[in-house]
């Protein structure tokens, strides 16, 4: 399976509560989007953010069950 990218920042309970629900289920980098300016542009205001394959699947509050749906799927 390709690699799970989850986007996030310092002092974010959504990304702390993304983290926890991905722990345990599926493998995934974790970046700090304060580590590149573009990244800021990008993300700030969806973060947390999941990408797969180049593409942002999930953003906000994730869906596990969606998840899994999702990547079964590939």
């Amino acid at each position: 399976m390709d690699e799970l990218i989850l986007y996030t920042r310092e002092k974010c309970p959504l990304c702390d509560k993304a983290k926890e629900l991905l722990d345990g289920e599926f493998s995934f980098r974790e970046v700090d989007i304060h580590s590149d300016d573009a990244l800021i542009e990008k993300y700030g205001l969806m973060i947390p953010v999941l990408e797969y394959r180049g593409e942002a699947i999930q953003y906000g509050n994730l869906d596990l069950k969606d998840l899994r749906n999702r990547l079964m799927d590939v």
